[in-house]
């Protein structure tokens, strides 16, 4: 990434830390979550926002992945020609990927 032109994050991935922060399943994340987006800007990221389109083709792609935000990220990637940064090789398997 360090080499990266850009580096993008969907912004489902902001929900997903938020509702594993509130669950109790990633605590070491609690005193970050709030300042996410201004610490995503700090560093030079970009926000790759929703639309309809991402959102319907994760909702009919014939994947057996059922994880929906992985789901709209691994689209967010593939519609946006991202190279996906993952250590899930199931979602390595559907995008182009790194890790």
């Amino acid at each position: 990434m360090a080499n990266a032109d850009s580096v993008w994050l969907s912004v489902i991935s902001f929900f997903e830390i938020g509702q594993k922060v509130r669950q109790g399943k990633w605590p070491e994340m609690t005193p970050f979550v709030e300042d996410l987006p201004v610490l995503l800007k700090r560093q030079g990221g970009l926000e790759a926002d929703l639309d309809g389109s991402i959102c319907l083709e994760a909702g009919l792609s014939p994947w057996t992945h059922r994880d929906p935000f992985d789901r709209i990220i691994a689209v967010t990637a593939r519609q946006r020609g991202f190279l996906l940064v993952t250590a899930d090789v199931t979602l390595g398997a559907l995008v182009p990927s790194v890790w």
